[in-house]
């Protein structure tokens, strides 16, 4: 197999993805599918924001997106919640030359699985979110300045949570006057922000569908998202987060990305990608000489790390790593509060959020007497080559599940 230009995989997917469907269209015998108009970034403040911790967060900024139009009393809303990499770029186009599309746009749209003829769609960069040096993203995190400082944070910026990103989020829609949510998707850690919404606010959610996602982290994925955390805090020039005079732990940071990439790909789809060992010579012969496939998986993890931030990626970590429903004891009590219509679509490639753990979410929903009195959740999973990049590049396998769900 011919070797790919190096670029985001994700990105280069979606090309393909969005192309693939064009000529499916267009054998078919079908118009293509419309797009979205130009999407516009805006900027939600608040003066101050109080953590789940009970620390104080000035001046919070994050970015926020919308396709569709809102209806009158309110009540076509889709919430988005974005994935540990993502951002609030779900669908369309910032400006024609854009490379490609976000990362969900072969289901948000005109005519498509979520129809922004009839809703009206909207997602949210979280806190400490990863691409804080991305000119289209507005998030606080640890590289924000301390307006009591005038000083980046650093790690003197207080530990948030998944409820954090959910309670940031409300105070966006509360702004905006909605009060209900038609739906909220969200894939891998946008699935426990979707799910933790409905967890916390069952009336307020009416349908939830977590993609790639689960209701709680054990022991077991708490610890490989800490072999995430180890590089950049083992990186001399981390020097404890205080880095930002200095420029960024880059071989940590580096490293990190390049643990998370493969994390998030079953070795089908990385096989396909990266070259064999057998076609590399040095490492016959010299203990110190780095495979081709190592080589490149860290050059793909260095264009990333040009926007990405090392201590939000420890932040980002640490929300993942304490998430369970409802953030209590019990999560899976918390979870039958969830009176939501809702659909489960792991991937069934999956080695980073296993499909066992979206299906030990469904039965723990499901298991006796919940808010609703009846069964409410369901499950299907997503098949493919990619394993957890299945629920961003895979998606369009499951439109049809997902508009079932919707409408």
């Amino acid at each position: 197999m011919p070797k790919i230009n190096l670029i985001f995989i994700s990105l280069l997917l979606l090309v393909v993805s969005c192309s693939g469907q064009a000529e499916l269209d267009k054998n078919l015998g079908q118009a293509p599918v419309q797009e979205l108009a130009l999407v516009e970034k805006q900027a939600f403040e608040m003066p101050v924001y109080t953590t789940q911790n009970g620390s104080t967060i000035k001046q919070l900024k994050v970015g926020w997106e919308a396709y569709g139009t809102l209806n009158a009393d309110k009540s076509n809303v889709i919430l988005i919640t974005h994935f540990f990499s993502g951002t609030s770029h779900a669908a369309g186009k910032y400006t024609a030359d854009d490379a490609a599309p976000g990362y969900w746009d072969a289901i948000i749209g005109p005519n498509k699985a979520i129809d922004t003829n009839k809703y009206y769609v909207i997602s949210v960069d979280t806190l400490v979110n990863a691409n804080v040096f991305d000119k289209n993203v507005i998030t606080t995190g640890p590289a924000t300045i301390n307006p009591d400082t005038g000083k980046a944070y650093g790690l003197s910026f207080p530990v948030v949570t998944i409820a954090d990103f959910v309670e940031v989020q409300k105070a966006l829609l509360d702004s905006l006057g909605i009060a209900k949510l038609h739906a909220v998707v969200g894939a891998s850690m946008g699935s426990f922000q979707a799910i933790e919404w409905a967890t916390r606010y069952p009336d307020k959610v009416e349908r939830l569908i977590p993609v790639i996602g689960t209701a709680y982290i054990d022991a077991w994925a708490a610890v490989k998202l800490e072999r995430w955390a180890y590089p950049i805090k083992t990186d001399p020039n981390w020097h404890n987060g205080d880095y930002y005079e200095h420029g960024q732990p880059k071989q940590g940071l580096v490293t990190a990305l390049a643990y998370i990439i493969q994390d998030a790909v079953f070795p089908t789809g990385f096989n396909m990608r990266y070259p064999a060992p057998a076609t590399d010579a040095a490492p016959h012969n010299n203990i110190l000489a780095s495979f081709s496939a190592w080589d490149q998986l860290m050059q793909h993890a260095a264009m990333r790390a040009e926007v990405q931030d090392a201590n939000h990626i420890l932040y980002l970590i640490r929300a993942s790593q304490l998430y369970r429903a409802g953030m209590g004891d019990n999560w899976q009590q918390a979870i039958k509060n969830i009176s939501a219509k809702t659909l489960f679509l792991p991937a069934t490639g999956d080695q980073l959020l296993y499909p066992a753990m979206a299906k030990a979410s469904v039965d723990a929903m499901n298991a006796g007497e919940n808010h609703a009195g009846a069964k409410q959740a369901d499950y299907a999973e997503i098949p493919g080559i990619w394993g957890h990049l299945d629920g961003v590049v895979g998606i369009a396998a499951v439109a049809d599940k997902i508009e079932a769900l919707l409408n």
